[in-house]
């Protein structure tokens, strides 16, 4: 998509991000019904970090990527629903004081501020669990090979291999020097292991074999780069009411990240590069890729 076409590719990305974000929230609402017993807290405090607020980009990626292969759009709500309740849980967790000790997210009180630390534990976990039994579920798709597959990716994606052991690395940043290539391999497991699984997921419920997914792989390792180097930006250049988070935690906790070993310019510069490839990685398609063709230029576009 040229750059012409940004306003068309920043419009069909916002129509069809408020349409994932309300089915979302909706599937949320469903899930996670009051009940009239000692756990209403519990479920209070999942609902409170789980519905409302958030880019849902997670969601909008197997939405996108599900376009390629025609798979449903309620198999695809779904595998999206699992990938965002492994997202809230990890946000719930970063935001402890034995993590990040954040006081704000998405605009609101972080979990442990509005209810407790316990409480807050306890719906990370509980979201956690909340992802694999909607994967495996008949509902998710009919075949049990590919939910088996789902879990499994969706397990990889999340653990030591991806994102809680990229936030492993991110902890130990705080005490060493990390040179370029060790925050890239630090972002590709925190941040892009889920994006990454976000993209797969489509083809796994197509039953692509392995070698036909290069290309998406492809795009997936680069957009999630893309997208920690926007964050990166943000977190230097953004606002943070926009953003309804603190901003600037990075510089303060002495941790390197993209712009304070390239520079704001070479990590923007570096920011389009990886959007260029990763459009590129979707040749091969035709319309039925626009969607994940507007959310690379939206991921660098993005004001939060």
């Amino acid at each position: 998509m040229s750059g012409g076409e940004g306003g068309s590719a920043s419009a069909l990305v916002g129509a069809r991000a408020a349409e994932v974000a309300d089915a979302i929230d909706a599937a949320f609402d469903r899930l996670l019904a009051l009940p009239d017993d000692p756990r209403r807290r519990l479920y209070d405090a999942m609902r409170h970090a789980a519905i409302g607020g958030g880019k849902r980009l997670r969601p909008l990626l197997v939405q996108a990527a599900s376009d390629l292969f025609n798979i449903s759009r309620e198999s695809a709500l779904r595998v999206g629903l699992a990938v965002e309740c492994i997202h809230v849980y990890s946000l719930i967790h970063d935001d402890l004081p034995a993590m990040d000790d954040d006081d704000l997210r998405r605009g609101k009180p972080t979990v442990h501020k509005a209810f407790d630390e316990a409480s807050a534990i306890l719906a990370g976990d509980c979201l956690h669990d909340l992802a694999f039994e909607v994967l495996a579920d008949e509902d998710t798709h009919p075949d049990p090979f590919v939910r088996i597959e789902l879990v499994r990716a969706l397990a990889l994606a999340s653990g030591p291999a991806g994102m809680a052991g990229g936030q492993m690395m991110d902890l130990e940043a705080e005490k060493a020097r990390f040179d370029l290539a060790t925050v890239t391999r630090l972002q590709n497991l925190k941040t892009g292991a889920l994006i990454a699984f976000c993209v797969d997921a489509a083809a796994i419920m197509a039953r692509l074999p392995q070698e036909a997914r290069t290309s998406l792989h492809g795009y997936a390792r680069d957009i999630g780069l893309a997208f920690q180097i926007a964050d990166d930006l943000l977190d230097v250049e953004g606002d943070a009411a926009l953003a309804g988070k603190a901003l600037g935690k990075d510089a303060a906790a002495g941790k390197e990240t993209f712009v304070s070993l390239l520079g704001v310019e070479r990590a923007r510069d570096r920011a389009h590069l990886l959007v260029a490839q990763a459009k590129a990685h979707l040749h091969g398609h035709g319309r039925e890729a626009d969607l994940l063709r507007a959310i690379a230029d939206y991921i660098v576009e993005r004001d939060r």
